[in-house]
């Protein structure tokens, strides 16, 4: 049997709801179920969404009351009116970017036309409905659970499969065969997707900050998952066994084992920029099939020299967490 589980958002429309019908029903106010319906409404996934979401309905509200006045008291209470009001209504609320407020804005325009009048008590009666809605989901949105532990376990994930990769090259740069299926380099490319999602989620929960380590983290790892893509089939095309091969295989093997916390993206640049004047020094290739190889292999080194870059033109803050591994 599938276990049944009651996420926080669930949670909180359920509470939310029940809190603003309760509120509502306390002041006597008409129609007092439609608060737990704005608040249905303007419960979203993340801080940010939620309180923009919030003013497109309040906006939009407000909006739809004075469209109400103008249209019912200036025509008249007809059903053709409403249709009418609504043909010009909602190019309105698209031009004030507010279009997220069409439904709610619907409902107190139908609450105005039951009435068919339009008094200080009537519109004093909606602008309560939507400022209880709105500040109900408002309060219970401003609860957001952690998502530091999902957002570490994807950089745990990704890491692991980062060194799977490089360690895989590293096997077949010193044996020129490979039974690896290339799982891992899917994977990624999925995580990687997830992992960004969820960190701008995370984003969206702060209100004083734009920006954190997680989303940073993630940005930086998948530009250098697009470079691991790029350097694969460079791998897999060089053919003869020549030593460089190992040079190279033995500085992928301490790249590899670098992809932990603490790791400094510097280090490993010496080294390489020391392998690249090894490379220099070598007598120049005998054969047109050694020349191509080690055309590819100075490829790859400049590959790997853009991968440990990126971590210096993306820098990262912190915020606290132990510094990333690239």
């Amino acid at each position: 049997m599938a276990r049944y589980k009651i996420g926080y958002r669930t949670l909180k429309t359920a509470i939310g709801t029940a809190a603003a019908i309760i509120i509502a029903q306390f002041f006597g106010l008409n129609f007092y179920a439609s608060a737990g319906i704005i608040t249905i409404l303007c419960i979203q996934s993340s801080k940010k969404k939620s309180l923009k979401t919030a003013y497109a309905r309040f906006v939009a509200c407000i909006l739809g009351i004075g469209f109400s006045f103008i249209f019912f008291e200036g025509i008249a209470y007809h059903p053709l009116v409403i249709g009418l009001l609504l043909l010009l209504f909602i190019p309105v609320t698209v031009l004030f970017k507010v279009s997220e407020g069409v439904v709610t804005s619907s409902v107190i325009i139908l609450h105005i036309y039951s009435g068919h009048q339009i008094t200080a008590g009537i519109v004093l009666n909606e602008v309560s409905l939507i400022v209880i809605g709105i500040g109900t989901a408002l309060l219970v949105n401003l609860y957001m659970p952690s998502l530091d532990s999902k957002l570490k376990q994807y950089q745990v994930e990704i890491e692991k499969n980062f060194r799977k990769i490089f360690e895989e090259m590293v096997s077949y740069l010193r044996t020129n065969e490979s039974r690896w299926m290339g799982n891992e380099i899917t994977e990624t490319a999925g995580l990687l997707e997830e992992a960004k999602s969820l960190a701008f989620r995370n984003v969206e929960n702060h209100f004083l900050r734009s920006e954190n380590y997680f989303y940073h983290y993630f940005q930086i790892r998948e530009k250098q998952f697009e470079i691991i893509e790029r350097v694969l089939p460079i791998v897999t095309s060089i053919e003869p066994l020549v030593k460089q091969r190992y040079m190279i295989a033995d500085f992928l093997e301490v790249v590899s084992s670098s992809i932990h916390p603490g790791n400094t993206a510097q280090q490993l640049l010496m080294r390489l920029y020391e392998l690249q004047d090894q490379f220099k020094n070598e007598p120049l290739p005998e054969t047109r099939e050694e020349f191509e190889a080690r055309a590819q292999l100075f490829q790859l080194i400049k590959e790997m020299e853009q991968y440990l870059l990126i971590k210096k033109a993306l820098k990262v803050e912190s915020k606290g967490i132990s510094n990333p591994s690239f």
